[in-house]
C-alpha cells in the first residue's frame, strides 16, 4: 500500500498578529513550534519506522514544520513553492479587515477563475495549476510512504489531485483543517483505490 500524510502547518505568527497570510512569510508562534513537535511525534508512530519521503511548501510556516518533521525521521525535506499557499497578493501581510473590506467571494459561475478584487492574487486555478503536476510527479515515486507539508487552502487542491478529481470540478470543493492537521490518504495495491483514512486529525495536539 501507499500511504500519504498531508500535515498543515502550524501556528504561524501571522495568525497572531491577525494578518493576511497567503505568500506573507512569517514562521511559526511559540506554540507552532511545539505543535510542530507533536505532529512530528504521531506521524513517526503512523508511518511505523518505514522510511518516507518529506516534501513542503517553501514558506517559513511550512518549512519550518517540516524540519520538525525531518528532525524525527532523520530524512531531507525537499521544499517547493509549488505546494505554497494561495496569493493573496497586495493583501498579503495586511490586517485581516483590510482584506474582508476588499475581497469578493467568487459567484458560483465562476469558481476558477475569479480575480477576488484584489490585485496580484492568484485563482483557484493558478493555484491548482502548480499544485496537480507536483502532486503527480510524488505520488508517482517508488517510496510508498510520503509527507506532505502545506496550507490551509492548499490542502484540497493536494487532495484533489491525489484523488484524480480534475481541476475543472473542484470549483466548490473544500476540506477544512485547523493548523497542524494531518490527513492520511492511501492507495491499495489490489484494487488501486484511493482512501481518505483520516481527514484533519488534530487529536495529537493540545488544546
Amino acid at each position: 500500500m501507499k500511504d500519504l500524510f498531508v500535515v498543515t502547518h502550524t501556528e504561524s505568527v501571522h495568525h497572531l498578529e491577525g494578518r493576511v497570510g497567503g505568500w506573507y512569510d512569517t514562521g511559526l508562534s511559540a506554540r507552532g513550534l511545539a505543535d510542530a513537535e507533536a505532529t512530528a511525534e504521531r506521524l513517526l508512530a503512523l508511518a511505523g519506522g518505514r522510511d518516507v519521503e518529506i516534501y513542503s511548501s517553501d514558506l517559513r510556516r511550512a518549512s519550518e514544520t517540516a524540519a520538525a518533521i525531518a528532525r524525527r525521521f532523520a530524512q531531507p525535506v525537499t521544499e517547493t513553492a509549488a505546494l505554497r499557499e494561495i496569493s493573496y497578493g497586495e493583501a498579503g501581510g495586511q490586517p485581516q479587515a483590510w482584506l474582508d473590506a476588499r475581497y469578493r467571494p467568487a459567484p458560483d459561475h465562476d469558481r476558477l477563475d475569479h480575480p477576488c478584487g484584489i490585485d496580484g492574487a492568484e485563482t483557484r486555478r493558478d493555484v491548482a495549476s502548480r499544485v496537480f503536476p507536483f502532486v503527480d510527479a510524488v505520488v508517482a515515486r517508488p517510496c510508498v510512504t510520503q509527507i506532505i507539508v502545506t496550507h490551509g487552502f492548499t490542502l484540497t487542491l493536494v487532495m484533489a489531485a491525489w484523488m484524480k478529481v480534475p481541476i475543472g470540478a473542484t470549483g466548490f470543493l473544500s476540506f477544512p483543517a485547523k493548523s497542524g492537521s494531518i490527513t492520511h490518504l492511501r492507495q491499495d495495491d489490489f484494487f488501486r483505490n484511493r482512501a481518505v483514512v483520516s481527514l484533519a486529525d488534530v487529536s495529537h495536539l493540545k488544546s
